[in-house]
């Protein structure tokens, strides 16, 4: 195997990072952990990557020795954040993943799949989320049946992806309420002078 191809290498690889079935996904896992791997899940949009997803991801990293990524897909992102996310559609969010150094393999979680199908295929030694992911029961439940132990981190992120969007909203609606003051007048002038002639 050529030193830049497989599950293994620095390259993106993300033909082979990227597993759609949860199935494939499981034998992966258990393969890993029959080589003495620990294995890591996490989950999220990961919508506009940023230097918090890039250090949350890092952090998750460091709980094990294979961090696998699912990440919400279009339709499961819009249900819950609107119609206007995500800003970044499923196929590129899932290859930017692939490009992000300690990201072993990535799969695409769909609106409609049962709660934590993803999780019970992997049964990863450790599962990690951020503080609101998870309720202290979900967590103990989780612990219990499905995961060896759940690691909550804090956001990373100084700027949320929503309070970026929100800020670049804001400053085209003030660029538009400009433009459209600076037209006005003439567009008022224009108006009324079409009115005369008719």
């Amino acid at each position: 195997m050529a030193p830049n191809s497989g599950l293994f290498a620095d390259a993106s690889n993300f033909d082979v990072r990227y597993v759609s079935d949860y199935a494939t996904i499981s034998q992966i896992a258990e393969a890993l952990r029959v080589l003495g791997m620990k294995v890591v899940l996490t989950s999220g949009t990961f919508d506009i990557l940023h230097e918090g997803h890039s250090m949350y991801l890092e952090a998750a990293r460091r709980f094990g020795d294979f961090l696998i990524v699912g990440v919400d897909s279009d339709e499961k992102v819009r249900k819950r954040k609107g119609p206007w996310r995500p800003a970044v559609p499923e196929a590129e969010r899932l290859r930017m993943l692939t490009h992000q150094r300690g990201v072993g393999l990535v799969t695409l979680k769909h609106v409609d799949e049962p709660r934590w199908s993803l999780i019970s295929a992997v049964r990863p030694d450790v599962l990690v989320a951020t503080a609101e992911t998870y309720s202290a029961e979900e967590i103990a439940e989780l612990e219990e049946k499905y995961c060896g132990h759940v690691e909550v981190l804090d956001r990373m992120a100084t700027v949320s992806t929503s309070a970026r969007l929100r800020l670049l909203q804001l400053g085209l609606a003030e660029r538009m309420s400009q433009h459209l003051a600076e037209r006005l007048p003439d567009l008022i002038h224009d108006v009324i002078d079409e009115f005369r002639k008719s």
